[in-house]
């Protein structure tokens, strides 16, 4: 077992494990650390914990200092740069009429390298920019690519709840989500209500899905046959959550539609049912897909 400590560098950032050494690190605590890109500025998001060997990324490296208010000031000014920074890049950008667009700049804490986040359709030959940056700032550039769900976590914005997005408070990675789970949890196809502000399925679809996944071993298919107390059926629909079925009965030369609970019924065939979503009768698959991507 080793002592640890957890680090964050940024709001919704993953958290990262350092030594605690003889410090008295409570959570909210703002710390200078060495990271693999240099001495960074962060703040405490766990306590002194034990964790076992395995969970530790080699060599584990120690917390250098409480931060100081010189520290902080430091961290200011460097917020300042970083907006003077931006607009130079971004002039540089259509100077050389690059199809990007700039994102996000971030100094680090010791000023050794300036990171510049950007978005782009495809591939960029950003190699004169670099030049022509690294000649203005007389420091190292990075030019790091990203996807347009990482652009929304650096944003921030409120999403269609009227809260925070989710990537931005505090999700420290993104988890795939697939139009499936919105098939399972019976939502509308409609992208514009199942998409986020970044444009791909939302987050919160991903939350429920374990739940819908238990009730789903236990719940007959549309189109499945069951044996019901008033006799043998064919479902007709589903209410997951509320674990109500809907189910057609034959009762000679008249057809009768019953609700059940979902624990009172017997799968007698499964079917071929699909759980396919009332709300879209015509739905292009192709234009789905696209939501998935990242």
């Amino acid at each position: 077992m080793v002592t640890v400590v957890g680090v964050k560098f940024k709001l919704g950032g993953k958290v990262y494990y350092f030594a605690p050494g003889e410090l008295d690190l409570p959570m909210g605590e703002h710390v200078i650390v060495e990271t693999a890109r240099g001495v960074e500025y962060g703040i405490i998001a766990m306590e002194r914990k034990e964790i076992a060997d395995d969970d530790v990324v080699a060599p584990l490296k120690e917390v250098i200092r409480i931060a100081t208010d010189a520290d902080k000031a430091h961290l200011e000014e460097n917020k300042k740069k970083e907006k003077e920074a931006f607009r130079i890049c971004e002039e540089k950008i259509k100077e050389h009429k690059l199809k990007m667009k700039l994102v996000e700049a971030e100094y680090t804490f010791d000023n050794n390298k300036i990171l510049f986040y950007f978005t782009a359709e495809g591939r960029v030959d950003f190699r004169e920019l670099v030049k022509d940056l690294a000649s203005v700032f007389r420091t190292r550039i990075e030019l790091r690519q990203i996807g347009i769900r990482d652009e929304a976590k650096m944003l921030g914005g409120l999403g269609i709840c009227g809260r925070s997005l989710c990537c931005s408070a505090y999700l420290d990675d993104f988890h795939p989500v697939s139009i499936r789970m919105a098939k399972e949890q019976g939502l509308s196809l409609n992208p514009t209500k199942i998409s986020g502000s970044c444009g791909r399925l939302m987050c919160c679809l991903k939350y429920e899905q374990d739940c819908y996944d238990d009730l789903i071993k236990i719940t007959p298919n549309v189109g499945a046959q069951v044996k019901t107390p008033d006799g043998v059926g064919v479902v007709q629909s589903v209410s997951l959550l509320k674990g109500l079925v809907k189910v057609k009965l034959d009762k000679g030369d008249e057809k009768e539609l019953d609700e059940y609970k979902a624990e009172d019924l017997k799968i007698l065939d499964r079917g071929h049912g699909k759980g396919k979503n009332s709300f879209d009768d015509a739905v292009d698959e192709k234009e789905l897909k696209k939501l998935e991507g990242k």
